[in-house]
């Protein structure tokens, strides 16, 4: 029996990676040293791990600084026009391999690492997640940086830097000047040397205390102030597709807005015309040099404060000023939810921002008065075409501002944009179509597939990590016995199964639990499920699920009669670092949200990026995911979109499935029962009532997949060859294209020498 290789040797053998040259090495190594020595003060025999990381993240840094000036200097002397990325959520994961990948130096580093006597995954492991996102919106927004950089893109991610992030999870029984202090991370490319920058905000109060101006009081409540100017970029809010008003979340959508508006308008007014440098003053060719793109409606305050800049301050007339504003701004919708849409009320508009009200009156008074004439007489379309809600609170709609202020809308996959013009936009879409587009979301390969999963894709050379589509070329392997067998061994050992956290999962699992109690001398395939989510602090429903799941799991995992055909793990602090470890380990995804729901979803597209079989509803991205792949080489249940429509009109009860299911009628009353909470019976009364009075899926998973491993491993080669689609280069090079007017380039710019 052949030794098994060490985690450096397999490393050392993915030829992604790129070679390392010994010249390289020994660079590496001596910066290594010189950071160690001269940046942190340390030497070999004092150093802790986290010293030889910061060693490492330094050395790779040396690589970054001189793309990143010299690609900032191209941009000033060709003068493109630029992208202006505005969201809320950017969740980056870690990038110290990111990095080393894109700038085609992990292999040199790994081995000067490996040389120091050191292990690199270790040091890696060091590094915190950056977890400035909820989940998917931000997750996006990473990936869309890592793109834009990669397309060669003159673009710029704006947000905010909180303090805290998403917060860690354990599993145990007024308004005054604010300065916006910005912090730049680099964002580099694959390959090109092009360093594009993420620019986060933070907020402080203005320093300067006159002692002598006030007494001992008066310097009390002045820091007291201090603090609470400062709070704005304090903390994320902890609620992912799901609106919630807070004073502080408007002041941060401002903040944000404003900020970040103010360097746009900097940046086009300071530009280069050949030789020459001039300030710009002309704002009628701003569309042409700058677009805005609002990831969702959290910065929709742009258009009113885009509008307030050039009205107040560069005295622009209201027509000018708006066409300028619309052809400049486009907006991504994220979710069909009505809880989920921003919905502002006046009383807080008129106290926190008075002048971006006046704006938002007038924007709607021309817009009705536009509708008005082009339906004479349909009152109720003006009603639901308002930007302001009446009836109880009265509210700004942000995304009827959205729409109304922008020269394009885009959904994130194809059904979801049909849905918002067949029904949330339906009157917006009669009235102009023409701004009404699809881009479907994708993922990095970078971090997906190259990062996450090395070995999968050797075959087809590395051509493929630029441009996904080329990962059809594994059709000409899907009956090579020897490729089918590598196949299945990249995919590991282990049978991992990754579950969304839905009650009907827990269901699921309850049901199999019972199978295997009932049958316990069959044959069943031995299967681990694990669930992995983050329930918002003020979320008690979804806190009760996480509680019903890890309850299920303590009874199911210390049931000899089961032992190890069953086990179920909730993955505790699930995060962009965890994910990374569990896609490719997985073998099954569940994507099963009732159909037109989901308006996207990218979870789905690493798993079937990284060869796990999807089983799920005609939902979100998973539409034309089975387009691509085929509809047979996935697992398609439940009702579409039509059919839940049908199903809603009829009414939906749910006690005709529980009495009609015995399987489910078991599942439901041991829960209900108190089975898996024997010390609390009636914990889980609630899960139970809302199943059986408020249940929004409709319908159970009541069966079980049985695949030979051979045909399972075809349908992985099948899934993995489609994928390219899902590529978040696909998304960006269409958004360029398609919405703000730039020509995607593969061209590397000039790169700087290398420190040595």
């Amino acid at each position: 029996m052949s030794k098994p290789l060490s985690d450096h040797e397999k490393r050392k053998q993915i030829s992604v990676r790129g070679l390392a040259g010994v010249e390289n090495v020994s660079d590496l190594k001596t910066n290594f040293n010189r950071h160690l020595h001269f940046t942190l003060v340390k030497d070999r025999n004092v150093s802790t791990k986290r010293d030889y990381y910061f060693a490492l993240a330094y050395t790779v840094r040396d690589h970054l600084v001189g793309r990143w000036i010299r690609t900032q200097q191209h941009y000033y002397e060709k003068d493109p026009k630029r992208v202006y990325y505005l969201s809320l959520e950017f969740y980056m994961g870690r990038t110290l391999q990111n990095t080393m990948v894109n700038l085609a130096l992990e292999n040199a580093c790994d081995e000067a690492v490996y040389q120091l006597g050191l292990d690199m995954e270790e040091l890696e492991d060091i590094e915190e997640d950056a977890g400035l996102g909820n989940g998917g919106l931000g997750r996006l927004a990473a990936c869309f940086l890592d793109s834009m950089a990669t397309l060669g893109l003159a673009a710029y991610g704006y947000g905010i830097r909180y303090e805290f992030g998403i917060f860690n999870q354990k599993i145990v029984n007024g308004w005054q000047v604010v300065l916006a202090l910005p912090y730049d991370t680099p964002v580099p490319g694959y390959r090109n040397n092009v360093v594009n920058t993420m620019r986060l905000w933070s907020a402080k109060a203005p320093c300067e205390f006159n002692l002598k101006d006030f007494n001992v009081g008066g310097y009390i409540q002045a820091v007291l102030d201090r603090n609470l100017a400062e709070n704005i970029s304090r903390v994320l809010y902890p609620n992912d597709n799901f609106f919630e008003g807070k004073e502080l979340r408007l002041k941060q959508e401002y903040f944000v807005v404003a900020a970040t508006l103010q360097d746009i308008i900097r940046r086009f007014k300071a530009s280069k015309f050949g030789s020459r440098e001039l300030v710009r003053t002309d704002f009628s060719a701003l569309p042409d040099k700058v677009a805005i793109q609002l990831n969702d409606t959290h910065p929709a305050l742009a258009i009113p404060e885009l509008m307030r800049v050039l009205m107040d301050e560069e005295k622009l007339s209201w027509e000018k000023a708006w066409d300028i504003t619309v052809r400049t701004c486009a907006y991504t919708n994220h979710t069909v939810l009505p809880e989920a849409l921003e919905r502002w009320p006046i009383d807080l508009f008129q106290s926190l921002l008075p002048r971006h009200l006046e704006i938002i009156y007038e924007i709607n008074r021309r817009h009705m008065e536009r509708v008005a004439s082009l339906y004479p007489g349909d009152m109720d379309r003006l009603r639901r075409m308002s930007l302001i809600e009446e009836g109880g609170v009265k509210r700004v709609n942000m995304a009827h501002m959205c729409i109304v202020g922008a020269h394009a809308v885009n959904g994130v996959a194809q059904i979801h944009s049909d849905i918002l013009k067949a029904t949330v936009f339906r009157d917006f879409y009669e009235m102009d179509p023409h701004k009404f587009q699809n881009k479907t979301n994708g993922i990095t390969p970078r971090r997906w597939l190259v990062m996450c999963n090395p070995g999968l894709a050797e075959r087809i050379g590395e051509d493929f990590i630029r441009d996904l589509s080329q990962l059809r070329q594994l059709h000409n392997f899907v009956n090579d016995e020897a490729f089918i067998r590598d196949i299945a061994k990249v995919k590991q050992v282990k049978r991992i199964h990754e579950y969304k956290r839905q009650l009907l999962n827990c269901l699921h699992i309850v049901t199999f639990y019972n199978r295997i109690k009932k049958d316990p001398k069959k044959q069943w395939t031995p299967r681990t499920i694990m669930i992995g989510g983050k329930a918002a602090p003020g979320y008690h429903t979804a806190k009760m699920i996480i509680r019903l799941i890890t309850a299920i799991g303590e009874v199911v995992n210390n049931d000899p009669v089961v032992g190890d055909r069953l086990k179920v793990i909730f993955l505790e602090n699930y995060r962009v670092t965890l994910a990374e470890k569990v896609i490719p380990a997985s073998d099954l995804s569940e994507q099963i949200s009732t159909a037109g729901t989901e308006a996207s979803g990218t979870g789905n597209m690493k798993f079937m990026l990284n060869g796990a079989l999807t089983i799920g509803t005609m939902d979100g991205a998973n539409v034309e995911m089975a387009e691509e792949a085929g509809e047979d080489n996935l697992f398609i249940f439940g009702m579409r979109v039509d059919d839940v429509e049908a199903m809603d009109r009829k009414g939906y009860n749910a006690s005709e499935y529980y009495n009609s299911i015995p399987e489910l009628k078991q599942a439901i009353d041991q829960i209900a029962g108190g089975f898996f909470s024997p010390k609390q019976p009636d914990l889980f009364g609630g899960i139970v009532n809302m199943l059986m009075h408020h249940d929004s899926f409709i319908s159970l998973l009541t069966f079980l997949i049985t695949q030979k491993p051979k045909e399972w491993t075809k349908k992985v080669i099948y899934n993995i060859a489609a994928s390219g689609k899902f590529s978040s280069d696909r998304t960006i090079a269409q958004y360029a294209r398609e919405i703000w007017g730039v020509e995607p380039s593969l061209e590397k710019i000039p790169a700087p020498d290398d420190p040595k």
